[in-house]
Formats: C-alpha cells, sequence, structure tokens
C-alpha cells in the first residue's frame, strides 16, 4: 500500500511516499480502507519531536489519527463492524507508528464510530481529533443550556466545531477571531469578538454580566484571561497552554471514544454539525499540508485524500 512516513524527527521535507506493508488486524480491530485522513497541528508537531517526552514513537512513523473509510476486513472475534461499513474515527494508538496517512489502517473499535451519513468522507475526516476535543473541553467545564461560554480562537478547525456543539447544546457563544473570520462565525451561530489587545473588554461589554466558562484553543495568555471573565476559575479548559494546569485551569488531552463520535455523527446527520474543508489535497501533498497547518491561517480543517 502507499503510505507517507518519516524515518526521524524533522520538517515537512522529511515526508516520503513510500510502498508499505499492509497492516496486521488484531482481535478487536478492524482494516479500514482509506478515503480522507484529517490533518491536524498534532501530526507536525509530533514529527519535529515537541512531544517526545510522553511519546513513544516507533520508526518508520506513517502519521495521522484522522481517518474517515470503508471497512476491508475485520479482525478475529470483532463483530461491531462489516466489511463495507463506513467509519470515522481517531486512531490513537498505544504508540505512535501506522497511522493514518495511507491506504489502509488497522484500528482498533474502541476508536471508531459510524460515519455521518451526511457528510462527505473529506469532511468526516476532519471531524474526530478536533470534534472530540471541543466536545470533551465543553464536558469538562459542565456547559449546559442557557449559558454563555466563550470559545477562544472560534474560527480554527477545533472551535469552529466547538461554537456548533455549544449552540447544539443550547448554550450561547462569544467566540474570538480575527475580524475576517466575523461573518463566518456569525454563520455558526457565534457572536465574534476581535481577539488581541482589548479582547477582555469587548468580551465584557457583550456579557456585562460575566461568562460561565471559557475554552483556549490558541494559547497567547488566554487561560489568564478567560479566568478573569468567569464566574467560576474551575471552568476554564485549555488545549493550547502547556501550564495551564499550574495555573488552575483544565488541561485537555483528548481522548479516543466511539460513544462522543457517535454523538457528533447524530450531531451531524441532524444537520447541527458540518465541516468547512478549506484544503483537500492528494495524499502525497503530505508536506504541504503541513505546512499550511502550520502557517495557522485555515479556517476550519485540512484533510488528504486517498
Amino acid at each position: 500500500m502507499k503510505a507517507i512516513t518519516y524515518t526521524a524527527y524533522g520538517t515537512p521535507a522529511e515526508l516520503q511516499i513510500v510502498d508499505a506493508p499492509t497492516p496486521k488486524v488484531a482481535p478487536g480491530e478492524v482494516l479500514v480502507r482509506v478515503k480522507a485522513a484529517g490533518v491536524n497541528p498534532v501530526d507536525w508537531k509530533l514529527a519535529a519531536g515537541y512531544l517526545d517526552p510522553i511519546l513513544e514513537v516507533r520508526y518508520p512513523v506513517i502519521p495521522g489519527w484522522d481517518v474517515a473509510g470503508v471497512v476491508e476486513a475485520v479482525g478475529p472475534d470483532t463483530f461491531d463492524y462489516a466489511v463495507g461499513d463506513e467509519v470515522y474515527g481517531y486512531v490513537r494508538k498505544e504508540w505512535v507508528e501506522l497511522g493514518a496517512y495511507a491506504e489502509l489502517i488497522s484500528a482498533p473499535v474502541r476508536t471508531l464510530a459510524r460515519k455521518p451519513r451526511e457528510l462527505t468522507f473529506e469532511q468526516a475526516a476532519g471531524i474526530p481529533l478536533a470534534g472530540l476535543t471541543a466536545y470533551q473541553s465543553l464536558r469538562r467545564v459542565d456547559i449546559a443550556a442557557g449559558e454563555t461560554v466563550v470559545i477562544h480562537s472560534a474560527a480554527g478547525g477545533t472551535g469552529s466545531l466547538g461554537v456548533q456543539i455549544a449552540v447544539a447544546l443550547g448554550a450561547r457563544v462569544i467566540g474570538t477571531a480575527g475580524a475576517h473570520n466575523h461573518d463566518y462565525l456569525r454563520s455558526l451561530g457565534a457572536e465574534p469578538v476581535l481577539y488581541g489587545e482589548g479582547m477582555a473588554d469587548r468580551i465584557r461589554a457583550l456579557a456585562p454580566e460575566g461568562i460561565d466558562a471559557g475554552l483556549d484553543f490558541y494559547g497567547d495568555g488566554a487561560v489568564e484571561i478567560l479566568q478573569g471573565l468567569v464566574r467560576d476559575r474551575d471552568r476554564v479548559v485549555s488545549i493550547a497552554d502547556q501550564e495551564a494546569a499550574a495555573k488552575g485551569a483544565h488541561q485537555l488531552w483528548v481522548r479516543p471514544d466511539t460513544a462522543d463520535l457517535t454523538f457528533l455523527s447524530e450531531l451531524a446527520d441532524r444537520g447541527a454539525l458540518t465541516v468547512n474543508v478549506e484544503h483537500a489535497l492528494p495524499l502525497e501533498q503530505a508536506a504541504k499540508a503541513w505546512e499550511l497547518s502550520a502557517a495557522g491561517r485555515t479556517r476550519g480543517k485540512i484533510v488528504l485524500t486517498v
């Protein structure tokens, strides 16, 4: 099978497209023929060595954790899916080695769910990591209908899904973004606020009574700003600030979860969750996809088509 690989920590230039062996399929796993693979910042951060202190890496690495595709084969004593089923998932295993930037991937069933019927494979591949991150962040701060939540970096891949999920849960959403993304946020159901100097004052003007929760999907001092706005300092979560826990906020690391993925599928199938795929590139352009991701100017998601 064709796959993207790297053999040492480095830059996107080190990515190669190679012929790789078909993955073995263990009990409790299925073999998925990949239709699309989601691109996330963690992919190139892993390849640069930023997560070496906490994640085991075995070379050569096929990167990518987000996948949408069709079940090609099932492992022994695996009855959750049948050949031909359309699935999607956040396929994070015990170590980094055999990922989604390939024609085939073996996936533990605990990392998968049925693909949303109303979305394309490219759109579905953009959901798992970002959608789970957003949903699990909202659950971590116990957001409830009628409450007000601020989402920092609301137009990005995780933020744009977080806005839609929060709206579907009945929350009022204030989203920070550059001015060029404000109409986009309004279309998702958020009230946009310009980030940068004076952001806290602009949020207070929209919610003078204070906010109930804050989600930081970008960093850059947002944890402290959000803690100064929430009524309860315990209701701030960050995926971007590595010192968030030390500051008294929740520091979230997303987990694969079939039930959560199923919930996101149900939202998509009733029209409450969609994915803006800004770039859909062929597998062999993975390096370009990483460069676009690292630039940090993407509205929505980047995916690779296989």
